[in-house]
């Protein structure tokens, strides 16, 4: 742990913000050092219910200088099985607990949860708020009436960039002092539909842990059911929530059209989707109507998603509009082949012919086609696997990643100039 974090105290569960008690919060400042006081940043999820949310803020969070910055996290809906990692790091976790019958679809309807979260923010006063994709946009009004100086959000692409969004990210804009996309498209969406000026939007590359995520070292694990695992099989994988735009449906239509074809090559081929969400009923539901179910497994939400990647021979994507990168570069950092459709940020990443192949999304024929030339041409498999491990290492290590959050943090707080924060020049915005 780095030592300037064990100072940092631990927040109370701040469920009962709509009653009146007192709440033990830090006051601002409180962890400082000999020079400049430490800036916190309080990161707005809305949930710490997926790995990448909770290993990716762990491991940003980590390769941060723990004497420049500490954090908090800000939870929307919950909290999640790295809680305990991240409490290890100093890191302060405050659940507001929005309750699904309180849906976010305005700041009138959620008017609770929004003094919820004004209150943490005052009570805390961070310097720097950091909010995630659309839903968590209008925390940054929110963050300038609680008096934070500086707001930066970013946008992974969950939800497609014209699904309604482009008015409610115009109407903030001007709130925003920092924008960070994952991927040049998202990047150039925020400059030409949204108006943000170019100099404010930075594209900053997902990161992985490429020492969790390596390559297997033997056999694969059996894995899955009894029989689900033998010697000779090809085990198609794919890993990420299960809702409609993820695509599962028609991945499990190619598979179906692969195992239905009389090609002796596509009897060893086995599937197994890593994820939770409401599509597992309905790929659940296709595979036993196949009669395919024993030659699939569709496990859940799991916590050994590294070592499930390990099982795999090839990673599918097959969202529907841009999703986040990190499942792509997970794949790919375990040596797998990946093919993806041909949607935001995966175009960035996988290069067809080199580490895999890329599709238009929705097309199951094509699909299956593509995955049909990994299960028939191994070989291929195995060498745009380690391509795909080499560029991992080469482009999307953590450290960078952190650098670039840190230059865009450091260029809003001025927390990079030590002298002049403890002479009390003001922090400098960025350009």
């Amino acid at each position: 742990m780095n030592p300037t974090h064990r100072q940092a105290q631990s927040l109370p569960d701040l469920a009962g913000l709509g009653a009146e008690r007192p709440i033990d919060v830090p006051a601002a400042g409180a962890v400082a050092d000999a020079g400049a006081r430490m800036r916190l940043v309080v990161h707005l999820v809305e949930a710490l219910d997926s790995a990448w949310m909770e290993s990716g803020l762990l491991n940003l969070i980590r390769h941060m200088p723990g004497e420049r910055y500490r954090h908090a996290i800000v939870c929307r809906r919950g909290h999640g099985d790295h809680e305990a990692g991240l409490r290890e790091e100093g890191v302060d976790i405050v659940n507001l607990r929005l309750r699904e019958d309180e849906p976010l679809r305005g700041a009138l309807r959620g008017l609770r949860h929004w003094l919820r979260l004004y209150r943490v923010l005052r009570i805390l006063q961070p310097d720097l708020v950091h909010t995630r994709d659309r839903a968590g946009l209008p925390a940054q009004l929110v963050a300038a009436l609680a008096g934070v100086r500086f707001r930066v959000h970013a946008e992974h692409g969950r939800e497609p960039a014209g699904a309604g969004g482009e008015a409610l990210h115009r109407l903030l804009r001007p709130l925003v002092d920092h924008f960070i996309a994952v991927s040049g498209e998202r990047a150039q969406w925020l400059v030409d539909a949204v108006g943000a000026e170019p100099a404010r939007v930075t594209r900053i590359a997902s990161g992985v842990d490429s020492v969790q995520f390596h390559p297997r070292l033997g056999p694969a694990a059996a894995v899955g059911p009894p029989g689900f695992m033998h010697d000779g099989v090809f085990v198609i994988g794919s890993a990420g929530r299960m809702v409609d735009a993820a695509g599962h449906v028609c991945l499990v239509d190619a598979f179906l059209r692969l195992i239905a074809s009389p090609h002796p090559a596509h009897q060893r081929l086995r599937l197994l989707i890593v994820g939770e969400g409401p599509a597992r009923a309905e790929c659940q539901a296709m595979l036993n109507r196949a009669g395919a179910s024993a030659r699939a497994w569709l496990p859940g939400a799991r916590a050994d998603t590294p070592q499930l990647l390990r099982a795999m021979d090839l990673f599918v994507l097959p969202s529907l509009v841009e999703d986040r990168s990190n499942a792509i570069l997970e794949a790919m950092a375990s040596g797998l082949p990946v093919v993806a459709t041909e949607v935001g940020g995966a175009a960035e990443l996988v290069h067809p012919g080199f580490t895999g192949i890329l599709v238009p999304p929705t097309s199951a024929e094509l699909l299956a086609a593509a995955i049909s030339d990994y299960c028939r041409i191994p070989e291929m498999a195995a060498r745009h696997g380690a391509r795909a491990r080499s560029q991992v290492i080469a482009r999307h290590s953590m450290p960078a990643m952190a650098r670039d959050y840190l230059a865009v943090y450091d260029a809003l707080t001025g927390a990079d100039l030590g002298a002049d924060a403890a002479a009390g020049t003001p922090p400098r915005k960025a350009a």
